[in-house]
């Protein structure tokens, strides 16, 4: 029983206080609408706020997420307790939501994957088009209603979303300062993101990123059932030994291979072990 009271004593500060019968809130969060004006798509920012963001006149870094209707809430719940005994740096959190219009499984199919895939019936191959809605419009956005470091964003995203993540690397990775990329379907076209690498290497020698890669140990089809035909574990450490390889300059590198973890529940722990990696104090 003191055991149990001392528990509740000691995380009472961090749970804070939930009154009755009142939906739950994240607290100090917002949802803002925003517009692809170019696509003719509408979109929704959950942005976070640290616990000294009032009190503060600083600038945070700012922790980009995809599919946010189920990482926010992950991430918020993931990071408070960290963050606020001071073991992890505060920043903001922004989740982009998929478009609206559109089921989300389609959403993120079409804004995440970088080429048209033509067998596929349904669209492919609009990240080109997702960037630029992210580097234009979201990051303006952001950066104009809150004291965002705009020389400190982290790009996160898992599955479909670790593959866009991925492409951006390659493609225009000044985007971002930091990457999580937790279970990247590299194995999307052929595998088109290893020939995108090959082409980056042949005119770059240096990759300026801090670069976290996750996988579940059992994200093979050995486990994941008769429908699953993708080894990702071995396409991930395929990934990780190339950018390893190419020895470039200015990329700070890991690899997570979470033990006993399956696609559908790696996520929560890629996320707090790569925003640990990165913004621990």
């Amino acid at each position: 029983m003191y055991f149990r009271f001392i528990l509740l004593v000691f995380f009472l500060p961090v749970l804070g206080h939930v009154k009755s019968n009142e939906p739950f809130e994240i607290p100090r969060s917002t949802t803002i609408p925003i517009t692809d004006a170019i696509q003719d798509r509408d979109y929704e920012l959950f942005i976070k706020l640290s616990k000294s963001y009032e009190s503060s006149n600083k600038k945070y870094p700012v922790i980009y997420l995809t599919d946010a209707m189920y990482t926010f809430q992950i991430v918020s719940g993931a990071t408070r307790y960290p963050m606020t005994v001071n073991t992890m740096e505060e920043a903001i959190i922004v989740g982009i939501s998929w478009d609206k219009e559109t089921p989300a499984a389609l959403s993120r199919q079409r804004d995440y994957t970088p080429t048209v895939k033509a067998n596929w019936e349904d669209p492919t191959g609009g990240a080109e088009d997702y960037i630029k809605f992210i580097r234009d419009v979201i990051f303006k956005e952001v950066e104009t209603r809150f004291r965002a470091d705009s020389s400190r964003r982290t790009y996160v995203g898992n599955s479909f979303g670790g593959l866009l993540g991925a492409y951006i690397l390659f493609k225009d990775g000044g985007m971002f300062k930091n990457y999580i990329l937790g279970s990247p379907s590299l194995w999307y076209d052929d595998r088109v993101i290893f020939d995108l690498e090959e082409s980056y290497s042949q005119e770059n020698d240096n990759l300026r990123a801090n670069v976290f890669v996750s996988i579940g140990s059992l994200e093979m089809p050995k486990y994941q059932g008769s429908g699953w035909k993708h080894d990702m574990v071995k396409d991930t450490k395929k990934f990780y030994d190339t950018l390893k390889k190419r020895e470039y300059l200015d990329l700070k590198l890991k690899l997570f291979v979470i033990d006993d973890a399956t696609h559908e529940t790696d996520f929560p722990t890629t996320a707090i072990h790569g925003l640990y990696w990165l913004y621990k104090i």
